[in-house]
């Protein structure tokens, strides 16, 4: 095996990250829809954390080593038609799930404050916050980016 294949290989797991991460998350988006309790939120935030380290270091992976990828290989360019389109859908994915993250946080910081002023009860703000349509909306159009980053991976228009 090559060199550029071995960078090749590391592309492909960070992507594999990425989208295992992207999968954990909608679990627990899912999940939290049907919370009303504090401790419930701050133990799906907790499984959350996990997923949004992947997704972060997925994103990160795979922007700098697939920019390494277009640059060793010799067939590739950084500046090909499908690399940009990638890059372009890279930077949308990372806006809108970074928002997201954003949106969800809150739904966190108002079930520490429940705990906090032993008010761990059903709550209807902490329901509308786990059931934040932005939030659903940004992860969505993060998800959606990102599938079609795989698609233009994967068949390469134009190259």
């Amino acid at each position: 095996m090559s060199f550029e294949d071995w960078i090749f290989s590391i592309h492909l797991l960070f992507a594999a990250t990425l989208v295992g991460g992207l999968v954990m998350s909608w679990i627990v988006v899912v999940a939290l829809r049907s919370v009303d309790r504090a401790d419930e939120t701050l133990g799906l935030n907790r499984v959350a954390g996990v997923g949004a380290v992947c997704i972060a270091l997925g994103l990160l992976g795979t922007i700098a080593i697939g920019l390494w990828v277009a640059v060793l290989r010799t067939e590739f360019h950084p500046w090909d038609g499908w690399v940009i389109g990638a890059i372009v859908l890279w930077v949308v994915a990372t806006a809108a799930v970074l928002q997201s993250f954003v949106e969800y946080r809150k739904s966190g910081a108002k079930a520490r404050q429940l705990v906090a002023s032993h008010a761990p009860g059903p709550n209807t703000e902490l329901v509308a916050l786990n059931r934040t349509t932005t939030g659903l909306l940004l992860r969505a159009l993060a998800s959606a980016a990102v599938v079609l980053i795989v698609i233009d991976m994967i068949y390469k228009p134009g190259a």
